[in-house]
């Protein structure tokens, strides 16, 4: 087939972040046996190297330049402006700010030229190039990395929300984004079974498939010793407000409580672009924030214990998968194991759950305590990720949505 994959994040390396890792391995996947022609933007930080790298990944790469962000700029004025065009026109800023009109142009033209058989767009942000019509043409497919509707919600109800009253003027318009942008597809993609409940209101007769990320098992190699100690660690883009929110929760309301019973424990927050509210945390006892690392699973093996403390943020977590992949036992929250069969009945013990922080410290208490259940829950986390969460198996089926 000839695919047109539509990424408005430059996907590569694949350690920027989720929607990168996505993106790039189920595109990796896919070049073997098709023709795909990526477009995307290129950022302020992306190398002339990692642009031939990307490059060599696929068919062809149309690069435009990121238009300039102007979410934050102008008084209140400009936000009422924003505000009422979101409102009005029924697309939101998030999206607005990164739309650029020759990109549009050229996505156009090449659909009407007929050089393409299926459309990808990865992430829903994408979904602004696409025309109603173009599904009556071509297989037209979103692969909604995670409901920016539900993600809005979940923020509010958890109290993490930057700007709530933003964010609940923001809700039904978002509701409302969703519904519409999804029915110009002729397929939905979703990562998990409750993204997949939440699109199906929306669109009760649209196709929406189920595809799990994936791990990179020869990069995210299972570590042969465990280290023992109390070595704590986090992974994930230190921009991201999920993230930010889990990494400052885990260490003002968790770490203290665990230091006092385990006074050398260490907490490593390992991810790129840190904020100041998480560069701040350095200053606090046995924390290292590392920034962006060449190699993420050097740090995840010299670790006792991997955190996931998410609260908020929809879809399968790729840190947790990486992980589990990885052999490190792995402490997480429900959104942090959210899409993952790791306890319940039947289940062997993949992962260990936790919500409130007294939970955190007796489950990361076992962990250090008990060797034979770090190397249980590094054995069957493993074991889980090999059978059902590899980027082949996402990919074969993302490439049959796709034809």
């Amino acid at each position: 087939m000839k695919i047109l994959m539509l990424s408005s994040t430059f996907p590569y390396p694949p350690t920027r972040g989720g929607t990168q890792v996505r993106t790039y391995n189920l595109l990796k996947y896919l070049r073997q046996q098709h023709i795909i022609t990526l477009v995307t933007q290129r950022e302020p930080d992306v190398t002339e190297t990692e642009i031939k790298e990307l490059r060599e990944s696929v068919s062809h790469l149309v690069l435009f330049n990121r238009p300039q962000d102007l979410s934050t700029s102008g008084g209140l004025l400009k936000k009422a402006q924003r505000f009422a065009t979101f409102l009005f026109q029924g697309t939101p800023p998030s999206v607005l700010n990164r739309y650029s009109a020759e990109m549009s142009n050229w996505i156009e033209s090449f659909v009407q030229t007929g050089k393409c058989d299926a459309i990808a767009c990865e992430h829903s942000v994408n979904e602004i190039y696409i025309r109603p019509y173009f599904q009556k043409q071509i297989k037209t497919v979103v692969n909604v990395h995670s409901s920016v509707y539900g993600t809005c919600r979940n923020q509010l109800e958890t109290g993490i929300s930057e700007n709530k009253l933003r964010d609940k003027l923001y809700l039904p318009l978002l509701r409302r984004y969703e519904q519409r942008y999804s029915s110009k597809f002729s397929d939905i993609v979703v990562t998990t079974e409750e993204d997949r409940m939440q699109m199906q209101e929306f669109n009760p007769k649209s196709d929406i498939a189920v595809i799990p990320n994936g791990v990179d098992l020869d990069l995210f190699t299972q570590r042969t010793t465990d280290p023992g100690g109390h070595r704590l660690i986090f992974i994930g883009a230190m921009d991201n407000l999920a993230n930010i929110d889990a990494v400052c929760f885990f260490s003002n309301e968790v770490l203290p409580e665990i230091q006092k019973i385990y006074s050398d424990t260490t907490f490593d927050i390992v991810g790129s672009r840190p904020t100041p509210e998480v560069l701040a945390l350095r200053e606090k006892p046995g924390i290292t924030v590392t920034g962006r690392v060449p190699s993420m699973v050097d740090y995840l093996h010299k670790a006792t214990v991997c955190v996931i403390p998410m609260r908020t943020g929809f879809g399968i977590k790729n840190k947790t998968l990486e992980a589990m992949a990885a052999g490190v036992p792995v402490v997480a929250g429900d959104r942090g194991l959210e899409g993952l069969a790791v306890d319940g009945a039947g289940v062997p013990p993949r992962a260990l759950r936790a919500n409130q922080p007294a939970e955190y410290v007796n489950a990361i208490g076992q962990l250090f305590e008990n060797p034979q259940l770090r190397a249980e829950l590094s054995r069957n986390g493993r074991q889980l990720v090999e059978t059902d969460f590899t980027w082949e198996t996402a990919g074969k089926r993302y490439e049959q949505v796709l034809q």
